[in-house]
């Protein structure tokens, strides 16, 4: 079963324009309560979080109307982090958990996430299926059993509780000073809090959401902000997160900052020598740079890549037994902890080793060389498929035949934005240059 109005990660897009509209969100909310209740009896629930986009008071009311609509009762937790609703779900014993959240995406963009009853994201299987019945259309509940819906307080707490419960026991972090960049959005409060209540300096920044602001110049995707104020501060590590929490950047002392394969890389090596990576693999997907396999080869560990979005890279991680995986792009997983990425649990972990090492982050966030990477995205219009124009097909070809065993080439549709990403690698930055730029030219002549 195909899917068309889903994407790698939910629904998402332009709010008030298709598909991320009010209609459409009603339609999807009662889909996704029919989906789940399959006309059983009982009482079933869905918790709903989101983050600081203007945008979420439209979609998180049009939701409600949907899910109550076909007998769900929704629990509203307001904004909370992404992670937040894969603990609370199970946590809750709900039937169904959703994120309102485009996640790094600016403010004007919205998306809707689905957690299953075990926290973890929905299957592509499940999706198609939702969206069948959204296409089909459903029969709302009988008048005497329309769901209820009620306000969460504690949301944010509970969550903070459990992040917490993450770092070692006993550990502090007095005299430790913090830069902690939310990106305007749901951990503008979550983050602060805990960092300080484990004993930091903190100084937050992008902690004044408006609707508007949501990852405006700030957090993981744009973090030089936070690496002014690293360095003004004389701070020891700035944490970068982005709109909805669930990557994470980081930035040392020095200002410069380190992606998610870097983090990744150090905690790997660390769970190795302590015998907690399971079967010595780490989980990431093909965005990953070569030097992270090279690193973890010569410890003698193994990278299991799978495709984009950190839904897939769970889904391998469930499959294998493996317990620590994420993305390039600042998502870490750790299922011992956590149902999807966690950028606040992953800084947390670089802080306790921080302090059990007592190096520098600097030191910590150079584990391995990367290989050059190019990454240049390419926009197209709706009803374009640009990959399968001749010419960019034949521009494919004449450059992996030129890169050969000395680099790799990466050309897919971005699942989020209606983007062609031209990803390549090699460690001769010429020939990098040289055959992204004939496959981006090609791509743009294209379209």
């Amino acid at each position: 079963m195909t899917r068309k109005l889903f994407g790698t990660d939910g629904v998402r897009g332009t709010a008030n324009i298709h598909p991320m509209t009010a209609q459409m969100a009603l339609a999807i909310g009662a889909a996704a309560g029919r989906y789940f209740r399959r006309d059983r009896g009982g009482v079933h629930r869905v918790v709903i979080g989101k983050d600081t986009r203007l945008s979420g008071y439209m979609f998180e009311n049009a939701l409600t109307a949907g899910l109550t609509s076909t007998g769900m009762n929704v629990l509203l937790l307001g904004p909370v982090p992404t992670p937040a609703v894969g603990l609370l779900t199970p946590s809750m014993r709900a039937d169904l958990g959703i994120m309102i959240s485009a996640s790094h995406n600016p403010s004007q963009d919205n998306g809707i996430k689905f957690f299953g009853p075990d926290g973890f994201k929905l299957s592509d299987e499940a999706e198609a299926e939702i969206e069948a019945l959204v296409t089909e259309g459903v029969a709302p509940a009988a008048a005497d059993n329309i769901g209820r819906a009620r306000r969460i307080d504690d949301g944010r707490s509970r969550y903070q509780e459990r992040v917490k419960s993450t770092f070692p026991a006993g550990m502090r972090l007095d005299g430790m000073k913090v830069v902690i960049d939310c990106a305007n959005g749901a951990a503008w409060r979550a983050a602060p809090e805990v960092l300080w209540e484990l004993g930091a300096d903190v100084i937050p920044i992008g902690v004044s959401p408006n609707g508007t602001n949501i990852n405006l110049d700030c957090g993981s995707t744009k973090p030089r902000v936070a690496a002014e104020t690293v360095v003004a501060h004389g701070a020891q590590i700035g944490i970068c997160l982005d709109g909805d929490a669930d990557r994470v950047m980081i930035i040392d002392e020095t200002g410069t900052v380190a992606d998610g394969d870097q983090l990744m890389a150090m905690m790997a090596a660390r769970w190795a020598e302590e015998g907690r990576l399971k079967d010595g693999t780490l989980v990431a997907t093909v965005m990953s740079n070569l030097g992270l396999e090279r690193f973890l080869t010569g410890r003698g560990l193994r990278l299991e890549r799978t495709g984009v979005g950190d839904r897939y890279v769970v889904e391998a991680m469930r499959r294998g037994g493996w317990n620590l995986g994420g993305e390039q792009s600042g998502h870490i997983v750790m299922t011992e902890f956590a149902t999807t990425g966690d950028g606040l649990m992953a800084g947390l972990q670089f802080l306790a080793e921080m302090v059990r090492t007592g190096q520098p982050a600097s030191e910590l966030c150079r584990n391995f060389d990367p290989v050059p990477q190019l990454l240049r995205n390419v926009r197209y219009a709706a009803g374009q498929s640009p990959l399968e124009n001749a010419a960019v097909i034949a521009a494919i070809a004449a450059a992996e035949s030129t890169l050969g065993d000395r680099g790799r080439l990466l050309i897919r549709k971005s699942g989020t934005e209606p983007l062609i990403r031209v990803m390549a690698e090699c460690e001769d930055e010429t020939i990098l240059r040289s055959v992204v730029d004939s496959i981006v030219g090609e791509v743009e002549a294209a379209v």
